[in-house]
């Protein structure tokens, strides 16, 4: 029987992951209900003291419930370029003691980091995050197609929420995204909410890269939860018809989308059902190195 898998969510049903203890295990209650079997608690970019308290809850939830896997930590080693919905001023460069920082604080719960590779230090980061366990994923980045693939010979062995938050495919330019694609040792991460990819392009991808698309929902608190005002780390977030928005601009804030509504999104474009499922379940635990 295949388990729902989502790598990348923040939090639903009202409540984000590392706020409190029993927020944490209501976002995950939500999102189980909605089919969802596991997940991985993502944070988004904090300064370092709130970071390690937030690390703390979640090892506390994860004690209590065990469909929440660990910490996906989205930053702090995001490029200011594009940090998307992230609090600019909480972004930090990889060097050799924040990494330090970070592995003490996690403690063994971080299971998944996201890193721009062009920021100094960055490579030598991305393999001391590898040889201690932790999957890295190359995202919110400026990097080319080289870099990325420097990245990837590094240990980096997934992109973050492909073509959102990162350089797209040229003619002569193919991004992180077209790296990766061109690279078997690396998964994609696809939003499948209709708003993040084209629905045509998420069709694309599952022919391009059998077995490596990832389905992950990057999911914010509206997830499973009504339209409204929200909040997401220090912004206001306005979320009308599913869609969250960062107040006031059309920067997305993540999604409000569930796992089982990204495969019927998928089966909507073309691909085949097998093919979806796979992707929101035993792939994503590949990607992730569950057994």
């Amino acid at each position: 029987m295949r388990v729902l898998t989502d790598i990348h969510c923040h939090g639903g049903g009202g409540h984000y992951f590392g706020t409190t203890v029993e927020g944490s295990l209501a976002a995950a209650a939500a999102h189980r209900a909605a089919g969802t079997g596991e997940m991985v608690a993502s944070l988004v970019s904090m300064p370092m003291t709130a970071l390690r308290d937030a690390l703390a809850v979640l090892r506390d939830a994860m004690s209590v419930d065990p469909s929440i896997l660990g910490a996906h930590l989205e930053g702090p080693f995001l490029a200011p370029a594009r940090k998307g919905a992230h609090d600019p001023h909480a972004l930090l460069e990889p060097t050799p003691e924040a990494v330090s920082q970070i592995l003490a604080a996690g403690d063994g719960a971080i299971r998944q980091i996201t890193i721009a590779p062009e920021l100094p230090g960055a490579l030598d980061a991305i393999e001391r995050f590898v040889d201690a366990g932790v999957v890295v994923a190359v995202g919110h980045s400026e990097a080319d197609a080289g870099l990325a693939h420097a990245a990837f010979d590094r240990g980096a062995t997934l992109v973050t929420h492909a073509f959102n938050a990162m350089r797209g495919i040229a003619a002569r330019e193919i991004g992180p995204a077209g790296a990766a694609l061109a690279d078997e040792r690396v998964f994609l991460e696809v939003i499948a909410d209709g708003i993040h990819v084209d629905p045509r392009l998420i069709e694309s991808l599952f022919r391009a890269a059998p077995g490596r698309i990832v389905l992950v929902t990057d999911a914010m608190s509206a997830a499973a939860a009504p339209d409204g005002a929200y909040t997401l780390g220090p912004f206001d977030v306005d979320v009308h018809d599913g869609r969250a928005l960062i107040a006031g601009t059309d920067t997305l804030a993540g999604s409000t989308l569930t796992l089982a509504a990204a495969i019927d999104t998928c089966v909507a474009a073309g691909v085949p059902e097998e093919q979806a499922a796979a992707a929101a379940s035993t792939v994503a635990r590949d990607a992730l190195a569950v057994a």
